[in-house]
């Protein structure tokens, strides 16, 4: 949908620093007169979802890539560079820090647009359940700021750590000022409007529920930030697995990811792609049009070989590692790998290429992300579950997951957990070991040691997360989850250099305290007078 103005939260002086400020207010008319009616204020509702996704930036920061260094493999875009070596990014295209930063605040001005004109409406009943989209819209935008330009919560040092500004009023001014808070604050200001506006939902108008907050969409964010929002006393893993049983329903298969339906399609020409992101599938909760290259980086493209998610890092950490169900042909999604590139990959998402101008074949790609599915609020209970040490729940739900998404047909217990993921112990007499090893960047592993600002005990409850994050890990692929795991649970990672020969080099590394977990703000932002993040 084009929106009938131009509105820009925290850019303002952003842009007065590149025109005069009669131009500035040229192009920021004040609309919010036109916002009258019932169906303009419900059409508005389209633009507080935002149109630049965290995918590239996660994983390029994660894990999950490697520098390859090989004649001929080049990088597609400089983010790709920036990004993947760990530097602050100055990039500012599609995909980057900079349009991820001025989408969401852009989104959150329309909700904040919304709330102001229901409430100047009086409040009326039929437009409750709006009112509880965009609550939720502005707590989703926000709870993506804040957990890429900020370091993970912590019940230790949130209260402290720089978070982003929580923004819940239309603002009149040209240039507002802004102070960026703690990450506690801000995600004391996410509950509170998660709180208010789930409530209220009700898709029962929405004609495509998959594009817009529904209430199993709302509750599948509040399931996640319950995750993220650790407390000491444990008792919001209780919220993440009342939330997730509201999403799963007394069936949870039944809100899973058809894996081995979609699997069995096609690679070619995007039709398995585009059957991942099908608004029609009960696990597609939230699916958000975005403005993205992110499938030419990983995907079967002869490009952007130079960091990707590469051989290496598939064999020994995440599709094709050692896992519970063990062949990599027991996936229910297959892995591709093409012999002519590094790249191993799980395809998701199809490119939608719109033209612009057709004499110079300009246009603008687009991709539908799955912002939210059910797959993974299963993963988010499970978690809450070994969290509470309550295995048996948690076992009884990894083996539903696990059955959906292999074609691994046992039912596994905390014996064959301990067995896979636990002390690596290896017989003197026999040779025979099992266990596993703690990953090094040499000798890779799938299990990294864990240092959260939270209890892990050794034991069954370490040796189920170990399985849990893998299993998250594979399932997340190029969603970029995993860069939020890597913060939650204090891992080290590692940025190696992968030579023709295969032979591994560490460049760098990125430890617990590193403030590089927390992206730099866009250059911009900071040139306003934002406090950037610290480095070292």
């Amino acid at each position: 949908m084009k929106v009938s103005f131009k509105y820009y939260i925290l850019a303002a002086s952003i842009v007065l620093g590149m025109t005069s400020c009669d131009d500035y207010l040229d192009k920021m008319p004040d609309n919010r007169t036109e916002l009258d009616e019932t169906s303009k204020i419900q059409d508005m509702l389209v633009s507080c979802y935002p149109t630049t996704h965290y995918a590239a930036i996660a994983e390029f920061e994660s894990d999950n890539t490697d520098h390859m260094d090989v004649l001929g493999y080049t990088s597609y875009k400089k983010i790709q560079d920036e990004a993947s070596e760990w530097k602050d990014i100055t990039y500012e295209d599609d995909d980057s820090p900079f349009k991820l930063w001025n989408d969401c605040y852009h989104s959150i001005a329309s909700a904040n647009m919304v709330l102001e004109a229901i409430e100047k409406q009086g409040n009326p009943a039929e437009l409750q359940a709006a009112k509880g989209e965009a609550l939720v819209a502005r707590a989703f935008n926000h709870f993506i700021l804040v957990n890429i330009f900020s370091k993970a919560y912590s019940p230790k040092t949130s209260s402290t750590d720089l978070g982003i500004p929580y923004v819940t009023k239309v603002e009149t001014t040209v240039a507002p000022h802004y102070e960026r808070g703690t990450v506690a604050d801000v995600y004391k200001h996410i509950e509170e409007d998660l709180l208010a506006g789930i409530p209220l939902l009700n898709e029962a108008s929405y004609s495509v529920p998959a594009y817009h907050f529904t209430k199993k969409a709302a509750e599948a964010l509040a399931a996640r930030f319950y995750l993220f929002y650790v407390q000491d006393d444990k008792s919001n893993y209780d919220k993440v697995i009342k939330y997730a049983q509201d999403v799963l329903t007394s069936n949870p298969l039944s809100m899973l990811r058809e894996w081995k339906e979609i699997g069995s399609l096609s690679p070619n020409n995007s039709v398995r792609a585009n059957a991942f992101v099908d608004a029609d599938r009960k696990s597609n909760l939230l699916l958000c049009s975005t403005n993205s290259l992110w499938v030419r980086y990983y995907g079967p493209y002869g490009i952007g070989y130079k960091y990707c998610h590469n051989t290496t890092i598939a064999a020994t950490e995440t599709n094709k590692a050692t896992t519970l169900w063990g062949s990599y042909s027991r996936l229910n999604y297959k892995i591709y790998q093409y012999t002519s590139m590094p790249k191993v990959i799980m395809d998701k998402f199809g490119e939608f290429f719109e033209i612009t101008d057709a004499v110079n074949d300009v246009g603008v790609p687009h991709e539908m992300f799955p912002a939210l599915t059910s797959d993974e609020v299963m993963l988010n209970m499970i978690e809450a579950y070994i969290m509470k040490k309550d295995y048996d729940k948690a076992l009884t739900n990894f083996n539903i997951w696990m059955h959906n998404f292999t074609s691994y047909t046992k039912n596994v217990t905390m014996d064959d957990i301990n067995r896979v993921y636990g002390e690596y112990q290896e017989d003197e007499l026999t040779g025979e070991s099992t266990g596993m090893k703690y990953y090094t960047p040499t000798e890779p592993t799938p299990k990294k040691e864990l240092h959260p600002d939270f209890t892990v005990e050794k034991g069954d409850q370490e040796n189920f997360l170990q399985c849990l994050l893998h299993c998250r890990r594979i399932m997340t692929l190029h969603e970029g989850l995993r860069w939020f795991d890597i913060k939650r649970y204090g891992m080290t990672i590692y940025r190696r250099t992968i030579d023709g020969s295969g032979d591994i080099t560490v460049t760098d590394t990125m430890n617990v305290d590193d403030p590089r977990r927390a992206i730099q703000l866009p250059a911009s932002v900071i040139k306003a007078g934002l406090e950037a993040n610290p480095r070292k």
